[in-house]
């Protein structure tokens, strides 16, 4: 009886503190976005430049862990895009900074609270399969969930969606044809690609890079696969673009450092935001 008790509070305690976060945010601004973006390392500068943007700090919102990594901003903005209102992270919060899974996708919680129902997710990866330079853009088509934990593991709160939800399309078939489409428009190549999220926070061996090419992996990464796990439980669309910011260990043989990897992005950033632009430009 205790233990069902217990269980019970915390789902509705999860949620409540996703109500809460909410309110807050609601409180900050008028503006309603059903789109919602996370923008990885390196290009969190698209989001300095919204229209009409209300910035919010995340350690100014109930339940929002704050960002520890380089590159990483910590700040939420809302604002307009091509006409259409969106609600960005400038930087994510990630499981090998020490965080929970729980609190690394409390911002995804948020936003279905918020009304989102499509959700872009960004990030700078490694590059595993050798016909990805360094600099190219990459439409991840599935992923591998290599973290060695789920984000939906405990208790779960029937509010958020399902016990055992359906990952057969985790990523937006209809989405990456639109990114591609955009793509081809503006010049650029854009191929898709299997996203395999690993731990961290050290880079891969070699060896695991040799594995992860066995499992069919083309980049590889840190972060990703947990925000759009707990965003397909609850719904939300998903379209997921990775920014090749290196060759993983063994396909090149320089040594790999984030300085490199901030360099990249930032390089790329004018592009990434281009497609971006153009993509939110023809969701609904």
């Amino acid at each position: 009886m205790n233990g069902n008790v217990s269980e019970a509070r915390a789902e509705t305690d999860l949620y409540s503190r996703a109500e809460q976060a909410a309110k807050t945010i609601r409180a900050r601004t008028s503006v309603s976005s059903r789109i919602a973006l996370v923008l990885g390392s390196g290009l969190g500068g698209f989001a300095d430049d919204f229209a009409d943007a209300v910035a919010i700090p995340y350690q100014e919102i109930p339940g929002f862990a704050s960002s520890t990594a380089q590159g990483h901003a910590g700040r939420l903005v809302i604002g307009k895009v091509e006409e259409n209102n969106v609600v960005a992270m400038q930087g994510r919060v990630h499981f090998y900074e020490g965080y929970s899974l729980e609190q690394v996708t409390f911002p995804i919680r948020t936003f279905k609270l918020l009304g989102v129902d499509t959700l872009i997710l960004t990030n700078a990866s490694g590059g595993v399969n050798v016909q990805l330079n360094q600099g190219a853009l990459m439409v991840i088509s599935d992923h591998l969930n290599l973290m060695g934990v789920n984000p939906l593991r405990g208790p779960n709160d029937e509010r958020f969606g399902p016990r055992f939800p359906d990952m057969t399309e985790v990523y937006s078939r209809e989405l990456q044809e639109l990114a591609i489409e955009e793509a081809g428009e503006l010049g650029v190549s854009l191929r898709r690609g299997i996203y395999a999220g690993l731990a961290g926070p050290s880079y891969e061996t070699p060896a695991e890079i040799h594995m992860l090419r066995a499992f069919g992996a083309d980049a590889v990464g840190m972060s990703t696969v947990p925000e759009a796990i707990v965003a397909r439980q609850m719904g939300i669309n998903v379209l997921g673009i990775s920014c090749i910011t290196n060759m993983a260990a063994g396909i090149s043989e320089q040594p790999i450092n984030h300085a490199e990897v901030m360099e990249t992005g930032e390089r790329v950033q004018a592009t990434f935001a281009q497609l971006l632009r153009r993509i939110i430009a023809k969701l609904p």
